[in-house]
């Protein structure tokens, strides 16, 4: 869980000079965005000294439930709100929903001796549904030319908790294997046929490296931070294309034309281009649109102004965490979903806008 952060100086609220005292923020979601987000308030509070704010990770279920329950002033999740849980919350009028940044999930692998290797998503389809068990069969060598593939088993591993990184990996392969579709399906979490499950990217990314022949899906940040191997992926375009803020930023160009309103979702796997890392995905930011949630109009205003700030000035911190940016376009569409929070009936407008 995010620690507690605290520092000494009173908040500034963004250019405004307003003055309050201890306000406290908190939210709880995806996992996928919890170093990032980290790194937010961690800047965010060098600068606006009594805001604490506090991310609680456990996986975009729990967030949509707690901002649903209303015990969090904000929730993270990397699968935009379904039809069953926007209604829960009060209706689609009733939220705002934004994406935050962008990132890639990956398929990573323990193969000693081998850190390079290409997939498809029929391939990959095929692993989940326990098509194909060993590391050497015809269909992943054929992607290989040159690669020596033993004979090992393969171990799929899984989230068990409810996790938007599932819904992003389902959703892909679903584009990629009609069998899949039809046995596996969508969601942040679905029966798994083989393979063994563990709770969060750690859970995950435990089971891959104690288990010589495993696989399984990670965030591509969260790889590359725990120097965990994994592979390219072939696109839309016939390329194959690893994941980075680059690759991930190339899938999301397109997605502003599908953007309106206050519920900013856009699915951006499986794009067009040759640079576009398939397995995309934005992941979001969700507030009531009125904040009764919140004990107070400093608190309001507080978290508005964090959100207009993570939207502009720390996009600049997202690629040295291997997150894209979003951008100019998308966050224009974001000022206008930000535009619209209100407080018991009172606008509340960015103090530093």
């Amino acid at each position: 869980m995010l620690r507690w952060i605290k520092c000494a100086a009173a908040l500034l609220l963004l250019g405004g000079g307003v003055a309050a005292a201890d306000v406290q923020l908190t939210g709880s979601g995806a996992t996928f965005p919890q170093p990032l987000y980290e790194r937010w308030a961690k800047e965010y509070q060098a600068i606006h000294a009594d805001a604490k704010i506090d991310y609680g990770g456990g996986g975009s279920g729990k967030g949509i439930k707690d901002i649903t329950d209303k015990v969090v002033d904000f929730a993270g999740s990397d699968a935009p709100m379904n039809k069953k849980e926007i209604e829960k919350a009060g209706g689609a009028d009733n939220l705002i929903e934004i994406p935050s940044c962008a990132g890639g999930v990956v398929p990573a692998f323990n193969l000693p001796g081998i850190k390079e290797l290409s997939f498809d998503g029929p391939v990959l389809a095929d692993i989940y549904l326990g098509r194909i068990s060993t590391w050497n069969d015809p269909k992943i060598a054929a992607l290989n030319p040159g690669v020596t593939l033993p004979s090992t088993p393969i171990t799929c591993a899984w989230r068990t908790d409810g996790s938007g990184t599932t819904y992003v990996w389902t959703n892909y392969l679903a584009t990629q294997s009609e069998d899949f579709k039809s046995t596996i399906g969508v969601g942040k979490q679905v029966q798994w046929p083989v393979g063994q499950g563990g709770k969060g990217n750690p859970g995950v990314a435990a089971a891959v490296q104690q288990t010589v022949g495993a696989i399984g899906y990670v965030e591509q940040n969260y790889a590359d931070k725990n120097n965990i191997s994994y592979g390219a992926v072939k696109n839309k375009a016939g390329k194959f294309v690893k994941a980075s803020p680059e690759t991930v930023s190339a899938a999301g160009e397109g997605a502003v034309e599908s953007m309106s309103g206050q519920m900013l979702s856009a699915n951006i796997w499986n794009q067009d281009g040759d640079n576009a890392y398939p397995i995309a995905s934005f992941t979001y930011l969700i507030v009531y649109k009125d904040l009764n949630n919140v004990k107070s109009k400093e608190q309001a205003q507080a978290l508005v102004d964090f959100l207009w700030w993570a939207e502009h000035d720390a996009q600049k911190f997202n690629g040295e965490l291997d997150y894209a940016s979003l951008g100019e376009k998308v966050r224009q569409k974001v000022d206008e979903a930000l535009s619209t929070i209100s407080y018991k009936g009172e606008a509340i407008k960015p103090s530093g806008k």
